[in-house]
């Protein structure tokens, strides 16, 4: 039976190229067992997916992720009611 150390190796492994039929038999039975190399799995897939896309890792900004100024109004009024209720909350309790 393979170890985490070797699962986490195969896995990794797997993304590059195709494992034999015999390994990766043996890593899923490994990964419905081991919920840690379940995760490592995932993390890794996540990272993978993130390099494959470089244009996912632009700093630029992109103006569809900014809130319209209705949106935004919206936000800061009721984030100002809350702060008014906190505020008139504190000064009844003294």
């Amino acid at each position: 039976m393979l170890m985490c150390k070797d699962i986490s190796k195969l896995v990794s492994r797997s993304l590059d190229c195709k494992l034999p039929l015999r390994l990766r038999m043996a890593v899923r039975l490994h990964l419905m067992m081991c919920s840690i190399c379940r995760t490592y799995r995932k993390r890794l897939l996540f990272i993978h997916n993130l390099l494959q896309r470089p244009e996912s890792l632009s700093t630029e900004t992109d103006d569809s992720r900014h809130l319209s100024p209705d949106a935004e109004n919206r936000i800061k009024a009721v984030l100002r009611e809350a702060a008014d209720k906190k505020h008139s909350g504190s000064a009844q309790n003294p």
